[in-house]
């Protein structure tokens, strides 16, 4: 039974700029850290290891995200085509290296902002809402390389020159804001999110959660700038959350359940939302030997800067236990855990769980009682294209429609839910893999693994069946 969504819902689709522009030299942009990213099986085994050389080398690898599928051009026909399908919003990503190339100077770079200013008078000229994340996995790599990432204190200054540059730019042009990217996969994925690759193991969690915290004064810093600047926008965090359940009844496992919940699931969101450290904090910072220097003020603009929202990716839950054996080690998720006998996966082993979507819906309601979005949910998969040039998704159309009627069980629960922007609403670059070949769009872009293909657009049948979702306001299933 489909349920009806609130009047005014926003349904669209998201991106990040990395994923997507391509024109990575051009416009006077600098490199980034998603720059020097390769793609395949390299990328897997480099974003999880120490010591990244941060350094291009074509003659080893190959790097999609130089050429993505070439939005930086072809941005109009794009827009068009999510007209098409009726979107209200649109998810995007600034690249902070487009607009300050090296992250430390003074002034920005013009031919930077007026591309985004491009973007969105196309996006506005077709009705939709453009939604920006700030900061999506694409620290600019001389911070990388010069400073160390966020692990140095200075990014918070550079940071909040370059959201005052867009903030001033773009306030006519954009409402809804999002601060960082699943920040609190930050001590999962630092190279990512906090812009460095550990040294050693021994000092990752220090070096993260030091990084974390310069993230959320920087957070704070830009959600007060934008209340000051663009008084009617709305400022929100965006977490990546999956739902940890016990694997039996067993009160160890339980608790140990909950513990990680703490860690993963809420504690960036205490601190983002509440504007403060949570309770359990001090204990784990102690048992694991992180000590962290926070700066007279710091805790005071993390009170005074909480954001409005909270959006989060939601792709999978997580299902735990305290002591696991060597087989069942990396048997579960993307973000660990064991293998719950229980759900099915995709064809990259990321466990499908609609009613994960709705359980995560009301536990951070629960606790926040924020308004939500999802800005991120959607099935990678192989699309093959038919001889009659038909590509037959039914299978993203299956998982789709299932989280989307969770989503309407949510709001029936009495969730707050503003809207809903589902991932790669356009073939892009994986972020995790660095493939062309893992697709989450309704419109398939010809380009291949081996950097082939012809770049052309084409609607799948996801396309037209979210074209009547959106037309119905989530009536039609």
């Amino acid at each position: 039974m489909t349920k009806r969504f609130p009047e005014g819902f926003l349904w669209g689709g998201a991106t990040a700029a990395n994923q997507l522009e391509g024109a990575y030299q051009e416009g006077g942009k600098g490199l980034n850290l998603a720059d020097v990213l390769p793609g395949g099986k390299e990328r897997l085994k480099l974003l999880g290891q120490t010591g990244f050389n941060f350094e291009i080398d074509k003659s080893k690898y190959t790097y999609p995200n130089h050429e993505g599928i070439d939005f930086y051009h072809r941005y109009k026909e794009d827009i068009a085509l999510f007209a098409e399908m009726g979107f209200k919003v649109f998810r995007m990503s600034i690249a902070w290296s487009r607009i300050f190339p090296n992250g430390d100077e003074l002034e920005p770079n013009e031919e930077g902002l007026a591309f985004y200013d491009r973007v969105f008078d196309e996006l506005h000229k077709h009705g939709i809402e453009p939604l920006v994340t700030i900061a999506h996995y694409e620290t600019p790599l001389h911070l990388t390389k010069e400073y160390g990432g966020w692990r140095n204190r200075e990014l918070v200054g550079f940071f909040e020159r370059y959201v005052r540059a867009i903030f001033t730019r773009y306030k006519d042009k954009v409402k809804y804001w999002l601060t960082f990217n699943e920040i609190n996969g930050a001590t999962h994925m630092p190279l990512l999110g906090l812009g460095f690759s550990p040294e050693n193991e021994e000092t990752r969690l220090q070096d993260s959660f030091q990084g974390l915290h310069h993230q959320f004064v920087a957070s704070a810093q830009a959600v007060k700038l934008g209340h000051e600047i663009i008084p009617d926008s709305q400022i929100g965090c965006m977490l990546i959350y999956a739902p940890v359940y016990s694997y039996d009844s067993n009160p160890e496992n339980v608790m140990h359940a909950r513990q990680e919940a703490d860690i993963f699931n809420f504690f960036c969101g205490d601190v983002q939302v509440r504007g403060e450290y949570p309770y359990f904090a001090k204990r784990y910072f102690q048992e694991n030997n992180i000590n962290l220097e926070i700066q007279d003020g710091d805790l005071e603009t993390i009170k005074e800067g909480t954001v409005d929202f909270i959006s989060f990716s939601y792709y999978m839950s997580r299902t735990d236990k305290k002591e696991k054996t060597p087989e069942e080690l990396g048997a579960g998720n993307l973000i660990g855990g064991v293998k719950n006998p229980f759900l099915k996966a995709s064809d990259w082993g990321w466990e499908i769980d609609p009613v994960g979507l709705r359980i995560s819906l009301n536990e951070l309601y629960g606790r926040y009682q924020k308004p939500l979005m999802v800005v991120e949910n959607g099935l990678g998969a192989y699309d093959k294209v038919e001889e009659d040039g038909s590509i037959n998704d039914d299978y993203r159309i299956d998982y789709l429609r299932a989280h989307i009627d969770q989503m309407g069980e949510a709001i029936e629960d009495g969730v707050e839910l503003w809207g809903y922007t589902s991932w790669g609403c356009i073939d892009l670059v994986s972020a995790s893999s660095g493939e062309y070949s893992k697709r989450y769009g309704y419109i398939y872009v010809d380009k291949h693994d081996d950097g082939s293909g012809t770049l052309e657009r084409k609607p799948k049948k996801s396309f037209y069946w979210y074209k009547e979702v959106i037309s119905s306001n989530g009536e039609n299933l």
